[in-house]
């Protein structure tokens, strides 16, 4: 495997409040990764560093795709092939499902079988259901799945998910982890956001923990599992 995404000493502040101190993470191709940590802890901030949405200080750096990207602008970034599922949906509250969908359609990372309107529908066949609804007219679990496939309509080579599962009722989370299942097995590199450790823990390869701006913990899941007490202790779930 080889490393898609690497941050070597990332510091990020916004003005003279310091956020990251010196976040070290790197994702293997077709690896799905976590980043763990309490509310506040600087998950998104680190989220907002790879995507070019906060500038990190000079002496760390973020290599993509064995580029640098650190110093790019959030567009660029984007073309590059990251697609981010942001907390909050932030879907287009008044354009149809399909319209949101098709409005992002990209082959970001080249793929030979890439994500279309069909097999985003076959993922979710309850956004096939709601086509022609607006955004607004969602649950909340249909707008996440409807971030979901339209981040997949870039057909990106990295896939965020910033808070997988906040805020959804259980039988939708049971779908949202069937769906990243799913991706793992067709080899889409993921980093996802969550609070729910355990299931995380069956999903992904591996993890890291960050407390107040700093990695406190990073190893696979079998090492995760065997040490609760640190998932305990800075997750708290």
């Amino acid at each position: 495997m080889s490393a898609i995404l690497q941050l070597q000493r990332v510091e990020t502040a916004y003005g003279s409040s310091q956020v990251l101190f010196g976040i070290d993470l790197t994702i293997e191709r077709g690896q799905v990764a976590t980043l763990l940590g309490r509310n506040g802890m600087g998950k998104s901030t680190t989220v907002r560093s790879i995507l070019g949405l906060a500038r990190i200080l000079p002496g760390g750096s973020i290599v993509f795709n064995g580029q640098r990207i650190d110093q790019l602008a959030p567009d660029r970034v984007a073309r590059l092939g990251i697609a981010l599922v942001p907390e909050g949906r932030q879907i287009f509250p008044n354009l149809t499902v399909r319209e949101n969908l098709v409005a992002f359609a990209a082959n970001r990372s080249g793929a030979a079988d890439p994500w279309t309107l069909d097999r985003v529908y076959a993922l979710f066949p309850r956004l096939q259901e709601r086509a022609a609804n607006m955004g607004n007219q969602l649950s909340g679990g249909e707008q996440q799945m409807l971030a979901i496939g339209r981040a997949l309509m870039t057909n990106p080579h990295l896939l965020i998910l910033d808070e997988a599962t906040e805020g959804l009722a259980p039988l939708v989370r049971e779908e949202i982890w069937r769906c990243l299942a799913q991706l793992r097995a067709l080899g889409q590199t993921t980093l996802v956001i969550d609070k729910y450790v355990q299931r995380l823990i069956a999903l992904a390869d591996r993890h890291t923990v960050i407390e107040r701006g700093k990695v406190v913990w990073a190893g696979d899941s079998d090492a995760l599992r065997r040490a609760p007490e640190v998932w305990q202790r800075y997750v708290g779930v």
